[in-house]
């Protein structure tokens, strides 16, 4: 019981820790987003940290939690979704991808990762996982994690609307992520925006990220 305590506070713990991911399901694809600022306790670690890492061609993974935690995980998901290929000679889907996580994060329960994850991909369709530090998995449209992630979900309730295009769903994850860095002070200096398609990952150039919010800058 004391154990299942523990754990049940180390997740409370996680689900505080300063950022804002969100994830959006496209017609064409999954936009994922974040900030870059990394922060331990009031103290402002990084401000040009990442937080979305491609783990195979075809999918990828948003990190909120302890960052050594977080990263080693990156590591183990690239590591272990190569050997599958090799093995199998075909590329995991993105369920398999997730439920490897949730297996992963489950044989430690007791000493937890404190992290939240998201995992996103397209392999027959666009797909968005959301895995807790405990191993439980949902499945999403569209979904944030971390302490901004409250003020993310109510830009996305207002606005996210099922198979929109990636490039409206670009705007949408900005303006979330936006919103979430104005009023949470673990989130904070840029937005970090990527989308995975079929034809791999890629990352947005902060450029182009600010071309993408010039039409919603008169919105309030």
């Amino acid at each position: 019981m004391n154990n299942e305590t523990n754990a049940a506070e180390a997740m409370k713990t996680a689900m505080k820790t300063g950022t804002t991911t969100v994830g959006l399901v496209c017609k064409d694809g999954v936009v994922l987003a974040s900030d870059r600022r990394a922060t331990m306790g009031y103290f402002i670690a990084s401000k040009d940290i990442d937080k979305i890492y491609p783990i195979a061609d075809n999918i990828a993974m948003t990190i909120a939690g302890s960052v050594g935690d977080a990263q080693t995980l990156v590591r183990w998901m690239k590591a272990e979704l190569k050997l599958y290929e090799l093995k199998h000679g075909r590329k995991a889907n993105v369920g398999a991808a997730a439920t490897l996580l949730a297996n992963i994060l489950s044989q430690y329960k007791f000493f937890p990762f404190f992290v939240q994850l998201l995992i996103g991909g397209i392999d027959k369709k666009p797909r968005i996982f959301s895995v807790d530090m405990l191993g439980g998995v949902t499945e999403e449209k569209m979904t944030a994690t971390g302490s901004g992630s409250p003020i993310a979900y109510g830009v996305m309730e207002e606005l996210f609307q099922e198979n929109a295009s990636i490039q409206d769903n670009l705007l949408l994850a900005a303006k979330s992520v936006r919103a979430a860095m104005r009023r949470d002070a673990g989130s904070g200096e840029r937005i970090d925006l990527t989308v995975v398609t079929k034809k791999g990952f890629q990352r947005i150039k902060k450029e182009e990220v600010q071309k993408i919010l010039k039409p919603s800058k008169s919105s309030r």
